[in-house]
């Protein structure tokens, strides 16, 4: 299959935008401003590595009415051109003495007047990146009044536009063919740190444009968790190995992870594995607009109780620009699914006293279920040479 061309036309954008202002005409919002990488991202097409270096701020102003307007560093501006903002706004950065922030007070001041509302993203996952001391020194020059959005920039990039789904799958796509080459790169004998290192390269041969989080675990019977580095020690006959990755392509995440068997599994090993794919097919064929986030919370949970111990914590998460974001498979969030949202299911298995299984695959809710954006895993767990 052949991949889908990389960005979007403007047209995605504007009807991003468009949400936007109708979201702020709602919640009676002047304009919003946005300063983090993703949420730059979603509404410009922004696409760079530099939001790795924390020395510049950046800003994008999304007006009631009209377009938006970027303030930033002037080392952006050729990049931000190539996309369909046409106001872009620069200051020769780093300025410690004055980092963009009259330029930004000017900016909102002749597009919004002395007294509007402006809204900042202000809920979970959300930071102001930009300094404390800027930030004051802003409010005290322009005189706006600075409010949270209601919610809204993180309500509109969950639900994920048709493009968006297509850029998901794609890349899950680029993940399910590295996965499928870990036997070119793991069996017994071989370090788990050599086997990260050539995985994030089958990753990056097979269509990543960059790794941002890969982690993983290799223990006999189950691992103990599933967020460590890589060691040294390598892979012995009767470990589970479990690599869980979150690449990027086109500015877009997957997120989930496979497990192997390094020679013949184990009846537990082999009876876990093939419950945990269980499981997650039956919640997601049953997955509706309209659910919770903790009802698909407890459902996991209930498909996985006939066979062990399920693993507690989340579950699962919401997926898109970033490897985690807006909902939480737990008991406590009762964010009400739409169609459109991007979500990983999680569930593990205890196995014994520091030993589990976790599995994930990552889907989009329709109307009708969930329809897997990663290739699904066979309930057989695949076996490395021992």
């Amino acid at each position: 299959m052949t991949a889908p061309a990389r960005g979007f036309p403007e047209s995605e954008y504007r009807a991003r935008l468009q949400r936007a202002q109708r979201g702020m005409a709602a919640v009676g919002c002047d304009a919003l401003l946005l300063t983090t990488e993703a949420d730059i991202l979603y509404f410009t097409g922004f696409l760079t590595r530099f939001w790795e270096s924390p020395t510049r701020p950046w800003f994008l102003i999304l007006p009631a009415a009209g377009d938006p307007v970027a303030v930033i560093p002037a080392i952006g501006a050729a990049l931000m051109a190539r996309g369909w903002i046409a106001d872009i706004r620069t200051w020769p950065a780093p300025q410690p003495e004055d980092d963009g922030v009259s330029l930004l007070a000017d900016t909102l001041t002749e597009l919004l007047g002395p007294r509007a509302r402006v809204g900042l993203p202000m809920g979970l996952e959300t930071q102001l990146r930009m300094p404390l001391t800027d930030w004051a020194r802003l409010q005290a020059l322009c005189g706006l009044r600075f409010d949270g959005d209601s919610g809204l920039v993180a309500g509109l990039r969950a639900v994920k536009s048709e493009a968006e789904i297509a850029a998901i799958r794609a890349t899950c796509a680029v993940a399910g063919r590295a996965f499928a080459r870990v036997t070119e790169i793991a069996r017994a004998g071989v370090p788990l740190d050599q086997v990260f290192r050539d995985f994030q390269r089958l990753c990056l041969e097979e269509g990543a444009d960059w790794v941002p989080y890969l982690a993983g675990a290799a223990a006999p019977g189950g691992y103990e968790d599933v967020i460590s580095p890589a060691t040294t020690e390598p892979l012995r006959p009767g470990d589970v190995l479990m690599l869980d990755t979150g690449l990027r392509r086109d500015g877009y995440f997957c997120d989930f992870d496979r497990n192997y068997a390094v020679g013949p599994p184990s009846p537990a090993v082999r009876e876990a594995h093939a419950a945990l794919v269980a499981a997650v097919e039956e919640v997601a064929a049953a997955l509706r607009p309209g659910q919770t986030a903790a009802q698909l919370h407890g459902a996991l949970r209930a498909a996985l109780s006939p066979h062990g111990e399920p693993g507690g914590g989340r579950l699962g998460h919401g997926l898109g620009l970033q490897l985690t974001e807006g909902l939480s498979l737990i008991p406590e969030d009762r964010t009400v699914l739409e169609a459109g949202m991007v979500i990983t299911l999680e569930p593990g298995i205890v196995l014994g006293p520091g030993r589990m299984l976790v599995h994930e695959e990552n889907v989009v809710l329709r109307e009708t279920g969930a329809e897997f954006l990663s290739p699904p895993a066979a309930r057989d767990i695949p076996v490395l040479e021992g």
